[in-house]
């Protein structure tokens, strides 16, 4: 053993129960990592409980599984631009198609999007983030300048692209957005990985003679997991509202499978004279993307105990008061110090 390690071992304090010093780091993975955001710490907040209203849109994409009013594609000429009704709740399209029954299954949709992408992007995130922390250097230079390349790259250009290349499908989209998201997840996570590769348990860890991949499963990954679900929980309101773009650009999921961004494009003609009917797919994508953005923050304050428990405000000391005279001993009288009269006298 080299004599900076022997040194830092002998150092630490030892084990509850024993009489010598134990491994290094081994309460470490307990003391260093942060709060799991559980779901009670996620609901006291008020964007955790605001966010939880995200169940209704998986309640709406797991009934469009097996009930709908009607066959989002099915064409009737006879309810073309039907107002709203018991038939018909949100009213219907140009072509006679229910809009409540479009929104259901593109629900689903997005969802898929939002889910496929957002589990991309954080498997991509954290391998692009670990190649550009814990390789030599040359590894992590170039990982660092892919990353910069690829969050320069805008999304829907990669979309053009991969659309250009392969057939244009629902996991294109998926494709191309886990692929730009996973760049921005993987330069935050490379500062939080630094972050915690500076940590005093993982230095320790290091000296008492732990390995890479033991550092890295030990100590790395439950540190950074919570961080990390906090950016997936905001990267998949980007990718709805990515889809939404994409497929109002016809990048998106390929007719005849509903989307809500394709509603909002074949909606857009009659808006002046049916201003109601593209209200509904945009209010869908405006509450699915804040309810996700709201569930990233509350995840974020059940993560952070900073946030979580806030430092109160110190209280102002009291004013000070002069001490009440003291009636126990009386006033010392003052000496006379006025001059004799032949003394001022003699000065004259």
């Amino acid at each position: 053993m080299s004599a900076w390690r022997r040194d830092a071992t002998a150092a630490l304090p030892p084990r509850s129960g024993a009489g010598r010093a134990g491994p290094v780091g081994v309460g470490a993975r307990r003391c260093g990592a942060q709060a799991w955001p559980t779901g009670r710490a996620v609901l006291r907040s008020r964007s955790g409980r605001l966010g939880a209203g995200l169940s209704v849109i998986v309640l709406a994409a797991l009934v469009s599984l097996v009930w709908t009013p009607y066959d989002p594609t099915q064409v009737n000429a006879d309810a073309s631009w039907a107002p709203l009704s018991a038939r018909h709740p949100l009213g219907a399209d140009r072509l006679g198609r229910d809009l409540l029954s479009q929104l259901l299954a593109g629900a689903r949709i997005t969802l898929l999007v939002a889910v496929g992408s957002t589990a991309l992007a954080g498997a991509f995130g954290l391998i692009l983030a670990l190649l550009a922390t814990v390789t030599p250097r040359p590894v992590a230079e170039a990982v660092a300048h892919l990353v910069d390349i690829l969050v320069a790259f805008p999304a829907l250009l990669l979309a053009l692209v991969l659309a250009a290349v392969f057939p244009s499908h629902v996991w294109t989209t998926v494709i191309a957005l886990g692929l730009w998201i996973g760049a921005q997840v993987g330069r935050v996570t490379r500062a939080e990985i630094r972050r915690v590769l500076t940590a005093d348990y993982v230095l320790a860890a290091r000296a008492s003679g732990a390995g890479t991949w033991r550092v890295i499963r030990r100590h790395l990954l439950p540190n950074i997991t919570p961080a990390l679900y906090v950016q997936l929980s905001l990267a998949a309101g980007v990718s709805v509202l990515a889809e939404a773009a994409l497929s109002y650009l016809g990048l998106g999921t390929p007719p005849p499978a509903p989307s809500w961004g394709r509603s909002l494009h074949e909606l857009q003609p009659s808006l002046m004279a049916h201003p109601l009917e593209p209200l509904w797919p945009g209010l869908a994508v405006v509450v699915t993307v804040l309810g996700f953005n709201l569930l990233g923050d509350g995840l974020r304050e059940a993560a952070d105990p900073r946030l979580r428990h806030p430092p109160r405000p110190a209280d102002a000391p009291p004013p000070a008061t002069p001490p009440p005279p003291s009636s126990a001993s009386p006033a010392t009288p003052l000496p006379d110090m006025s001059l004799p009269a032949d003394s001022v006298d003699g000065v004259r």
